[in-house]
């Protein structure tokens, strides 16, 4: 993608103005509901698995529903390129990842949720070249029930830019945020298009 459709693609993002996210409830609400339905009481405990008997904390002394722990860069035959979340999110941007021009990768989150569901958890990741936007990726995530162990969203293929205007360093704003607009974390990181991976 050319920076001009880059910033095409920002630009004209389209937005579904009609979409209303599902009102929040709690697992005792969902489990309460439509209790009379044997089918769909089963498919909501093998939904919620542990969730509907107990209160799921993974770390007590946290009151977020979502803990980012992770974002990794996957590329075939590489080891991942990790950005832990769990520390200190303001020196990320000193960590520049070098990717090589044209490869294909994916970026996968760890999470964790905790206490209730979480609906519609999104991945929004903004693209910058010397302060001037050139792309823009949104993934839905999805909803999750509360558990005990991190759980995991990996994205579709996505290509590096190629070519000598596209080598350069460029800086990226990525949100794990919500169906309800909880920014669950927002960190800054960097990476750097080479011609190689050195």
């Amino acid at each position: 993608m050319s920076e001009k459709e880059a910033v095409d693609h920002v630009e004209g993002e389209e937005h579904d103005a009609n979409y209303q996210p599902p009102p929040q409830k709690t697992i005792e609400e969902i489990m309460a509901a439509d209790a009379e339905d044997e089918s769909l009481r089963k498919y909501k405990e093998a939904l919620l698995g542990e969730a509907q008997s107990e209160k799921i904390i993974f770390d007590d002394s946290d009151p977020r529903k979502v803990i980012v722990k992770k974002l990794s860069l996957l590329v075939a035959d590489r080891d991942p390129m990790e950005l832990d979340l769990s520390g200190d999110i303001s020196k990320l941007k000193k960590n520049v990842f070098v990717i090589k021009e044209g490869i294909q990768y994916k970026i996968r989150i760890d999470f964790v949720v905790q206490r209730e569901i979480v609906h519609g958890l999104k991945y929004v990741q903004k693209t910058y070249r010397m302060g001037v936007p050139v792309d823009k990726l949104t993934q839905m995530v999805g909803s999750y029930p509360p558990k005990k162990e991190i759980q995991s969203y990996t994205t579709p293929f996505e290509e590096a830019p190629s070519g000598m205007m596209a080598r350069g360093t460029y800086s990226v704003s990525s949100l794990f945020t919500d169906d309800d607009k909880n920014e669950h974390l927002k960190w800054e990181w960097s990476f750097e298009i080479k011609k190689d991976w050195q």
